[in-house]
């Protein structure tokens, strides 16, 4: 039986061989932008299976997403950057690094002190990148201007991918900035800005156009009948952002991850619409010839129908 080595260095030699010449066609065109969607779309796939907790698909769907790691770690080699090796090498120099109180003399006896070592760890490896790329200045060398961009290096916050989700993005922001101290002392200071994200969205809501915001029309997404301001919809954009923030926060306070939390909403959407749909076959109809009471009333039976 083969080993776990000799398992994956089939699948980077496979790999190798369908970007090599007289290999696929397909495979050897791919770059680096080209297979970044594939790469988002195979970790969504990982996600769901994991919610749908079908162990059978996430055994496939981790392979898919191992082979995004294969496909970019091949093109680097060819291109003479790094390879496979150099990627194992530096996870698993990483891993050690990061847990000093299993590999080394560390004390760690709560998950939270793992997170404070590995924060300080984080903290402590990013100094020395900037040492090393920003040596500091010898004795009566002069010193020139910093780089414009010197301060975001700097930041607690230099390493959050913008590239992210944006429930992630936000969630990592707000962590990184309670590490530092920048956090509401309690849960309740959270609610209260809630509530004064909600009034400054109804103010903004003063400026909108008569009657008001109303439903779009029913077929035509997002067609409200009514054009806004420019100026005007940034503000209600920028409201309604800081209202998600704050929400986040909330999440992150309560130790709970936003994405899965709306990901999990998101399926209990589904299910009971999908029943209100069904319940409309049933009688012989379509939801979209049904008023709006009668949906209120079928939305709350198949919310009952889930308690029983």
């Amino acid at each position: 039986m083969a080993t776990t080595g000799e398992r994956f260095e089939r699948a980077v030699q496979i790999m190798a061989r369908l970007r090599a010449p007289g290999g696929c066609p397909w495979d050897r065109e791919q770059t680096f932008d080209s297979i970044k969607p594939f790469t988002l779309e195979e970790t969504y796939e990982v996600l769901e299976a994991i919610d749908n907790r079908d162990w059978d698909e996430l055994e496939g769907e981790l392979g898919d997403l191992l082979l995004q790691v294969l496909f970019y770690a091949e093109m680097s080699q060819e291109e003479g950057r790094f390879s496979i090796d150099e990627v194992l090498d530096r996870l698993s120099n990483k891993l050690v690094d990061r847990h000093p109180h299993v590999f080394g003399d560390v004390k760690a006896e709560t998950a939270g002190d793992v997170l404070r070592n590995w924060e300080a760890l984080k903290a402590e490896e990013k100094k020395k990148r900037l040492e090393k790329t920003h040596p500091s200045p010898k004795p009566g060398e002069r010193v020139g201007h910093p780089a414009k961009d010197e301060p975001a290096k700097e930041s607690v916050l230099a390493g959050v991918s913008s590239g992210v989700p944006a429930l992630l993005e936000a969630f990592k922001l707000s962590s990184r900035a309670a590490h530092v101290g920048f956090e509401w002392p309690e849960i309740a200071g959270l609610f209260d800005k809630l509530q004064e994200e909600t009034e400054e969205l109804r103010e903004q809501l003063q400026d909108y156009p008569a009657p008001g915001p109303r439903p779009p029309q029913r077929g035509v997404a997002g067609a409200s009948g009514l054009h806004i301001a420019e100026d005007l919809r940034a503000r209600l954009e920028d409201e309604v952002g800081d209202l998600f923030f704050v929400l986040v926060n909330i999440a992150r306070y309560l130790s709970l991850d936003p994405e899965s939390s709306l990901r999990k909403t998101n399926r209990k959407f589904r299910r009971r619409f999908q029943w209100m749909e069904a319940h409309m076959r049933e009688r012989g109809k379509k939801l979209p010839e049904a008023t709006l009471e009668e949906m209120e009333s079928l939305w709350q039976e198949s919310k009952q129908q889930e308690r029983t």
